[in-house]
């Protein structure tokens, strides 16, 4: 099978065809979009991509500071846990945004797959199954 990034001309689909574009919006944000012929796609794609390069290279200063002891040092500090709180959401808070992001992007997929899967034809004989 060749992959292209090209889009594909917007045509009539089937139901079939709707839930694979669904799937696959499920497992890469934007993919089922491009095949379904949606431009929208590209951002999708884009957006996940940018996530997660953002969750991979934010993570990498906490995980620096977790490993030279600094979830410990923060654990054995028993006088102020909110000090305690704030210093660990300092390192987790641009990870976790990027995560936030990913989630936003598969949301914003799954709301276009719902639309693609709103427009599909309705198969009129059911798949045979022999």
């Amino acid at each position: 099978m060749k992959g292209s990034l090209k889009l594909r001309p917007r045509r009539a689909i089937s139901r079939s065809e709707a839930w694979a574009c669904f799937t696959a919006n499920l497992a890469l944000p934007g993919s089922g979009s491009l095949a379904a012929g949606r431009a929208v796609g590209y951002f999708q794609l884009a957006a996940a991509f940018f996530a997660l390069i953002f969750s991979l290279v934010s993570a990498i200063p906490m995980y620096q500071w977790a490993g030279s002891g600094g979830m410990a040092a923060a654990q054995s500090s028993l006088d102020d846990p909110y000090g305690r709180l704030s210093e660990v959401w300092r390192h987790v808070r641009w990870p976790l945004m990027g995560v936030g992001l990913f989630a936003a992007s598969i949301l914003w997929g799954m709301i276009t797959s719902l639309v693609i899967l709103a427009g599909a034809g309705k198969d009129s004989v059911p798949p045979s199954v022999k």
